[in-house]
């Protein structure tokens, strides 16, 4: 007997990429050293359109990456006492490009100013701190899950491209042993 599409699919649930990002305070981090190394973080964070401020410290071994490698996927997750099924938590992944914003200049105090905003006066002691710098997350591209069956690509300016359809779970063959 062959592989079957599931028939009991699931339809695709309305993407709500903003109201997840909204649900969270932070994000979580996958960043990789020099070495290839990966490192699982967080950091809590501002928005601004397609864009995300985060204030790190090179005590954290992710900032290092962060500044130098580049190369990082941020995660915003739906909260698991939130959750109506923990195998199919929403969640938004997105393909990010980093770039440190120096100290002193309007984009500094502005996204600063978000950071206080969104995260309260913590980042007054936080901004004085040497070791604390600010990195620019900008969107690439990216996914987003909000149930089984209802998986979406992402673009640059988190707006949905498609639902990803090509492959649908499959009901494995039982075995005749």
């Amino acid at each position: 007997m062959e592989s079957q599409t599931n028939s009991q699919q699931t339809k695709p649930v309305e993407p709500k990429v903003n109201e997840l990002i909204a649900a969270c305070k932070s994000l979580i981090l996958a960043t990789v050293d020099a070495d290839g190394n990966p490192t699982a973080s967080y950091a809590p964070f501002a928005r601004s359109e397609n864009k995300f401020f985060i204030l790190v410290s090179y005590m954290a071994r992710h900032t290092k990456n962060l500044k130098e490698i580049g190369k990082v996927s941020a995660m915003f997750i739906e909260d698991e006492s939130e959750t109506k099924q923990i195998y199919a938590r929403h969640r938004l992944t997105l393909d990010v490009a980093t770039r440190e914003i120096e100290r002193d200049t309007p984009e500094w105090s502005e996204a600063v100013a978000e950071l206080q905003t969104a995260h309260g006066k913590i980042l007054d002691i936080l901004v004085g701190m040497q070791d604390f710098i600010l990195i620019e997350l900008t969107t690439k591209k990216g996914a987003y899950v909000n149930g089984f069956g209802s998986a979406y690509f992402v673009d640059e300016n988190l707006e949905i491209l498609q639902h990803r359809n090509d492959i649908n779970h499959q009901v494995m063959e039982k075995s005749s042993k």
